[in-house]
């Protein structure tokens, strides 16, 4: 159970009806792939050893090496293509950070790396053998790497690769938690790729718990914000409603009490009074939409700036065909509907200018959007 002193009080005073998420009726788990053709690898730490495991042809293959303070690095095998540097278990990240002169934002990859890893290319983020090339700037994901596509392995391995780089070059790489990692992690396998759930047989695990506290990227998961303040900027999944603006006053016990939350069946965190608000379907942080479908007008956005020091607010979760300007620039759009594997936009935030940056590299404005239209 989720220990209660780490809970903001506002939590316990929010509404824990309507906890259900939205748009999941009846959708139902797919069975699992035939086949793997290559997938991994996967690292779990057992004792004071690093076990790697990769599903090559359907069949697993495993190295063990020792766990270096300085890191363990494990060669490709298949599945994603780079070596990965694997380093010991890192703290949770901070929440809130002074302005910095360049920002660019992505959200909503589900595991289409082939995409990302061109829009990354494109505008320079990374470079032809997909390093790090922003220098000192800052990245941002804004959540749901995990379910639909067939890559969504290698995407986290290169976030949690560029992450390391970024900071050795003095930048940064944030990775903030969508739905769809809480959703994988309490067990909620509806829209996981048939892939993945082969591969979950294969190496002896239910899906969730090849992303459990043992394994490296699963660590590294729950170290992870959902709320992340960069100046007057807050960047966030889905998005804070007026019932759960306290939440965002205090984004550090926000975010430890995500944090101690993940991997909590999801009947019990739905059913715990201390934990509900952080996952309430209509009203939380990670689900709602209520910018984009007529619930809050500019007015009630700009109220919500208000209370909490904003100039705006930058969200993923709502698909929309480009990144897009909403209530008069008060919020950004940044789900750009990456996980339909066709096309991907990044918001770039230079110096307070917006603008954003296309599959082939251009930069054009950020489009106008229309709530109740686009959403």
């Amino acid at each position: 159970m989720l220990h209660r002193r780490l809970l903001h009080p506002a939590l316990l005073l929010l509404p824990l009806a309507l906890l259900g998420a939205p748009s999941l009726q009846a959708r139902e788990v797919a069975a699992p792939a035939e086949h793997v053709d290559a997938d991994g690898p996967y690292v779990f730490r057992v004792g004071d050893q690093l076990r790697a495991k990769w599903i090559c042809g359907d069949q697993v293959q495993m190295r063990t090496a020792p766990a270096d303070a300085d890191g363990t690095d494990f060669t490709p095998q298949c599945g994603y293509t780079h070596s990965v540097h694997v380093l010991p278990p890192v703290s949770p990240s901070v929440s809130v950070l002074p302005a910095t002169p360049r920002i660019v934002a992505v959200s909503d990859i589900h595991g289409q790396y082939g995409v990302l890893v061109r829009l990354l290319r494109a505008n320079k983020v990374i470079d032809a053998q997909d390093q790090w090339a922003l220098g000192k700037d800052t990245l941002v994901i804004a959540g749901d790497v995990f379910d639909r596509g067939p890559q969504v392995t290698e995407a986290f391995w290169l976030l949690y690769g560029l992450q390391q780089q970024a900071a050795a070059a003095g930048g940064a790489v944030h990775f903030v938690l969508g739905n769809h990692e809480t959703m994988v992690l309490y067990d909620d396998l509806r829209y996981v790729n048939p892939k993945y759930l082969r591969s979950a047989q294969l190496l002896g695990r239910s899906y969730p718990q090849l992303y459990a506290g043992d394994s490296v990227i699963g660590q590294w998961l729950r170290t992870r914000p959902v709320l992340l303040k960069i100046g007057d900027t807050l960047f966030l999944h889905g998005g804070i409603s007026p019932e759960a603006v306290q939440l965002a006053l205090d984004p550090a016990t926000t975010n430890a009490a995500y944090q101690a939350s993940l991997g909590m069946p999801k009947a019990e965190v739905k059913a715990d009074p201390a934990t509900a608000p952080l996952y309430d379907g209509k009203t939380s942080p990670i689900w709602y939409r209520g910018y984009f479908d007529g619930q809050l007008d500019s007015n009630g956005v700009q109220a919500v700036l208000d209370q909490l020091h904003l100039k705006r607010i930058v969200v993923g979760h709502t698909s929309m065909p480009h990144v897009s300007t909403f209530h008069g620039g008060r919020v950004i759009a940044i789900d750009s509907s990456i996980k339909n594997g066709e096309n991907g936009e990044l918001l770039f935030i230079e110096n307070g200018t917006l603008s954003r940056g296309l599959l082939d590299g251009t930069r054009v404005p950020l489009a106008e959007g229309v709530p109740g239209v686009d959403g």
